[in-house]
């Protein structure tokens, strides 16, 4: 949520130095704009010295070009794969344009001139565009200066290139060995300024790949909050809408230090509105997430508002309260 967001940045600005702040995926923040939108104004309202950038693939990059403008994006990396309808159907499982996935040829070519029209927007408003390519061998390393090329002649400024990530699928293009990635970039560069990027190591790729909702760094625990709530229908998975919950799990640390179950507590009654809400946050003043299977707007601002970040999972309850504590734990809790 975009007040967490903020929170998170102000924690970060204490402990490093920083420069700019960078909205990105997973998820595009383009697709849904309002949330993205208001985090910009939090942090540009704040701390009026960052400078501020988006990475997106570029569908609904013009239409959203002014708001971004008004609202601080000075920078902006476009994802760029390939400039063929061809080869990008044969890099997307999927693309949906709008509210609905449609077949994959028409949108390819969607993506493809909606990528045109962003570059063109982005540019006459004066932001900075890099363009970012990842290179998957076999399918779209022959097409690299191509892109180079169409990117360059529409007024992009420079280009990354970034290696596949190591995947155990069968079928996955292996990474592009450091040969491949120099004639890349040789290539690359006689059209605009060209950088290698994402030279992760295997180790770093599989740490970075965990598919965690949440980083543990985004979220911790806090002496005057240092529980987890959690809703549950069985006590093992996180597997209820917000809404559904009748009780509430509170893990917590023991006096030995381990997170553990240590209450469950009544959820308000449905039917009160925001009010319920209110309720719920008041009885878990000591705790700083909530893990849910699904949540409205209304209750995650409420509950982010009043310092409880709601974390959207379905995992299994234990796995999740041990990486909010840091992860690495000993020994299991006797359920009671």
């Amino acid at each position: 949520m975009p007040v967490e967001a903020l929170n998170w940045v102000n924690e970060t600005l204490g402990e490093r130095n920083v420069d700019a702040v960078y909205i990105t995926g997973p998820g595009d923040p383009l697709a849904i704009p309002g949330p993205t939108m208001e985090t910009l104004q939090l942090i540009k309202g704040k701390f009026p010295q960052l400078g501020l950038g988006i990475t997106t693939l570029g569908l609904g990059g013009r239409s959203s070009v002014d708001m971004l403008a008004q609202n601080g994006i000075g920078r902006v990396t476009l994802l760029v794969d390939a400039v063929d309808a061809d080869i990008t159907q044969s890099l997307y499982a999927w693309i949906r344009p709008g509210r609905k996935t449609i077949p994959l040829v028409k949108a390819a070519k969607i993506l493809l001139d909606e990528q045109i029209k962003a570059v063109r927007a982005f540019k006459e408003s004066g932001f900075t565009v890099d363009i970012r390519t990842t290179v998957y061998p076999g399918i779209n390393d022959g097409h690299v200066e191509n892109i180079a090329k169409k990117m360059a002649r529409l007024g992009a400024d420079s280009m990354t290139l970034a290696p596949c990530k190591p995947s155990e699928n069968e079928g996955y293009p292996s990474v592009p060995d450091a040969g491949l990635m120099a004639r890349l970039f040789e290539a690359a560069a006689k059209h605009m300024q060209v950088k290698i990027g994402g030279q992760n190591t295997e180790k770093e790729w599989k740490t970075t790949s965990t598919g965690c909702t949440y980083p543990s760094t985004i979220v911790k625990p806090s002496p005057e909050r240092p529980n987890v709530a959690v809703v549950s229908s069985d006590g093992m998975d996180v597997n209820l809408h917000l809404g559904q919950a009748i009780q509430v799990l509170i893990y917590g640390p023991r006096e030995d230090g381990l997170a553990c179950l240590l209450e469950t507590r009544r959820a308000p009654e449905p039917g009160s509105g925001d009010s319920r809400w209110e309720k719920l946050a008041d009885s878990l003043n000591d705790c700083f997430a909530m893990l849910t299977a699904s949540a409205g707007d209304n209750p995650r601002k409420i509950l982010s508002n009043r310092g409880i970040s709601v974390i959207i999972t379905d995992d299994n309850i234990e796995g999740m309260v041990d990486v909010l504590y840091g992860g690495g734990k000993k020994g299991k809790c006797k359920k009671h």
